[in-house]
C-alpha cells in the first residue's frame, strides 16, 4: 500500500512539475513575451556596440599619440572630435549669375 501511494504522489508530482514548466514556457512564446526578449536583445546589442566604438576611439587616440611622437608632430590628441567645417553652397556663392531662379525645374523636360 505504501508502494502505491509513493507512486501515486511521485506521479502527482512529477505531473505538476511538467505541467508548470510547460506553462512557463508558453508563457515565454507569447507576442508580447518575445517582442520584449528581442527589444532586450537589441538594448544589449546596442550597448555593446557603444562600448566597441568606444575601445576604437581610445585606441585611435593613444595611435595617434604614437605616430604624433615618432612623426614629430604633435596634434592635439583628445576624446573630442575636431571642430567641423560648415558645409558649402553648391556653385557660386553670391548666386548673382542665375537669371532663371524664378523659374522651377521640370525634370520632364529633359526626356
Amino acid at each position: 500500500m505504501f508502494r502505491r501511494t509513493f507512486w501515486f504522489t511521485a506521479g502527482a508530482a512529477a505531473g505538476v512539475w511538467a505541467t508548470t514548466k510547460v506553462n512557463s514556457k508558453l508563457k515565454q512564446l507569447t507576442p508580447e513575451s518575445l517582442a520584449a526578449q528581442a527589444a532586450n536583445k537589441a538594448v544589449d546589442a546596442g550597448h555593446r556596440l557603444k562600448d566597441f566604438a568606444l575601445d576604437v576611439r581610445a585606441g585611435m587616440i593613444q595611435r595617434e599619440e604614437q605616430l604624433g611622437e615618432v612623426l614629430g608632430t604633435r596634434a592635439p590628441a583628445g576624446p573630442e572630435l575636431p571642430a567641423q567645417r560648415p558645409p558649402r553652397a553648391i556653385g557660386h556663392p553670391d548666386h548673382t549669375h542665375d537669371t532663371y531662379s524664378y523659374n522651377s525645374y521640370n525634370r520632364n523636360e529633359d526626356h
